[in-house]
């Protein structure tokens, strides 16, 4: 899995059909949990731009295992339904 380098607010609410209001409190408890930072944009209009810190690679073990463990799941759970 590749973390994206840099995102930004906007990309981030029509890439994952999410609410700005629910994106917003989210990446506020990201970057409270020193796994992302964000960067306020001198532009017109103001744009914020977000990354993730070098910690939050920390995490990619973790989140592979559980890709790893959904896949198997799910093809666990598909061939239970073939046999059914």
């Amino acid at each position: 899995m590749q973390i994206p380098p840099l995102f930004r607010f906007g990309e981030l609410v029509r890439e994952a059909e999410i609410s700005p209001r629910i994106l917003s409190k989210e990446l506020q408890e990201l970057e409270m949990n020193l796994l992302i930072t964000r960067k306020v944009c001198n532009t017109k209009p103001v744009t914020v731009e977000y990354s993730a810190t070098p910690y939050s690679r920390s995490l990619m073990e973790v989140i592979d295992a559980m890709v790893r463990w959904g896949t198997r799941h799910r093809e666990m759970v598909t061939a239970a339904s073939a046999n059914a």
